[in-house]
């Protein structure tokens, strides 16, 4: 199979199995990132795989290609992309690896796989994961004299100790989970058994096809067992996971899904509490009611850009103790060590709710407002970004107080806000808006139709 420069995107590495991926190509990227590490003075490497089909072969790949270099695995096996994260914050075997590999395909469909990385302790994005393509088109990789060692390690009862000997339930709750088939499903009902829940598990049987429904927490469509579940029982919470389990939907006893700029006001007022004028970072596809929130429990809030690699990044030159996006990636420094964890969130989520008299209460009271899902409009291969650059350069948006510009175009006005920004995984343009009332969304609406339009006449717009 040829090297494909598709499957290089800004965040991870990912590809179609049997089209742009395979063994083969996981061994050059192993052969490429194991340089890296050494170029750090590091030997040691931590890996695992989500659920798929295709991971032990992937896996297999990747190690030979890693060892080929000299540096030592440490194979996790099948896990939660977090706990190949966890695991590059841990002493495992004496050893102390900072870089880590996690082959999931996440949300995507059965037939994606890729790679998540961490190298040094930071996560890695955009020019450097372009890098490790040059570097594997030139072939300049390390060769050892002779391989390095691939060792097996169950890292998930370290995992589950450090959490349940820090998180903390006031008293049990009755919840229901639901990991739509993903490897979250191997270890969510252990982890919150553990912390003191009763927890009733949908589709937690690890299916790498996922044959009951997508394993994405941000649809709605991929909520509705979980809803109905807690409808017709005395479940209290629904907690819902996508397919490597770092991401959290969250669903109340009365159906209202609490979307993750809202969960990030929860999770801000207990970390301010601890950490007064501590900044708390979002990105742009967050609700405007977030910063007077942060604001009013002591915090500054930080708007950045999208993308949980380049949250990550943020976190970590800021020293904030929490940041989360849209998405449902959420990081905490606070208690933990920064990197986005579905798991853990859950868990700190019970910890909060387990001290009211009624959870769902204060959930469905958290400031909300009128909005959309997120909207698309498809583009060709590079587009995106070009139309954005036109948009910047000569929209006026007549009704607005103020334009942000750090990711695409957020648009400010006095009774809502509307985003534009180049997708950085898929030729699209995504769109969100969020108002007082529908008229004004519908307003604000209008001035991002005539925006786009004027950059991309043959636009196909979803609204």
């Amino acid at each position: 199979m040829l090297l494909s420069k598709s499957i290089f995107k800004a965040y991870d590495i990912r590809g179609i199995i049997d089209e742009t991926l395979n063994a083969d190509i996981a061994h050059l990227i192993g052969q490429a990132f194991g340089t890296e590490v050494l170029n750090l003075g590091e030997t040691e490497i931590v890996i695992g795989r989500d659920g798929r089909v295709s991971g032990p072969d992937l896996i297999e790949g990747l190690t030979k290609g890693l060892i080929s270099t000299g540096v030592n695995v440490i194979n996790l096996g099948m896990v939660a992309t977090p706990m190949v994260y966890f695991g590059t914050n841990q002493s495992i075997n004496g050893k102390k690896p900072k870089s880590g590999i996690m082959i999931t395909g996440s949300h995507n469909p059965p037939n994606y796989n890729g790679f998540k990385m961490v190298l040094g302790g930071a996560a890695i994005y955009g020019e450097q994961i372009q890098d490790l393509y040059k570097r594997i088109q030139k072939k300049e990789f390390a060769i050892a004299n002779s391989p390095g060692e691939s060792v097996n390690f169950d890292i998930f009862s370290l995992y589950l100790e450090r959490i349940t000997s820090d998180v903390k339930l006031a008293k049990p709750m009755k919840i229901a989970i639901d990991c739509g088939n993903g490897v979250g499903g191997a270890f969510a009902g252990k982890l919150f058994r553990a912390l003191g829940c009763e927890v009733e598990e949908l589709f937690c049987d690890v299916d790498g096809t996922f044959p009951n429904h997508h394993p994405d927490p941000a649809h709605l469509e991929n909520l509705q067992d979980l809803i109905e579940n807690l409808r017709t029982t005395d479940n209290e919470l629904g907690l819902a996971f996508d397919g490597d389990a770092d991401r959290l939907g969250v669903v109340t006893k009365d159906g209202q899904v609490i979307f993750p700029d809202r969960q990030i006001m929860l999770f801000a007022k207990d970390v301010l509490s601890r950490h007064p004028g501590g900044q708390i970072i979002y990105d742009v596809k967050c609700t405007r009611n977030l910063a007077p929130w942060v604001i009013q429990h002591g915090g500054e809030p930080v708007m950045w850009k999208t993308g949980h690699s380049l949250v990550k990044a943020k976190l970590k030159e800021t020293g904030a103790p929490l940041a989360g996006e849209m998405s449902g990636h959420i990081f905490f420094k606070d208690r933990w060590f920064g990197f986005d964890d579905g798991l853990y969130t859950g868990a700190r989520l019970l910890e909060i709710l387990s001290k009211e008299k009624d959870p769902n209460a204060i959930l469905n009271n958290l400031p909300n407002a009128i909005c959309t899902p997120e909207l698309q409009v498809s583009c060709s291969e590079g587009e995106p970004f070009t139309i954005l650059e036109s948009i910047k350069a000569n929209a006026l948006f007549p009704s607005s107080e103020s334009i942000n510009t750090i990711d695409g175009v957020r648009v400010e006005y006095a009774d809502g806000f509307g985003l534009a920004r180049p997708s950085n995984t898929t030729p699209v343009v995504v769109m969100r808006f969020e108002a007082d009332s529908e008229k004004a969304i519908k307003r604000i609406q209008e001035e991002f139709k005539i925006a786009l339009l004027a950059a991309k006449p043959d636009a196909k717009m979803p609204f």
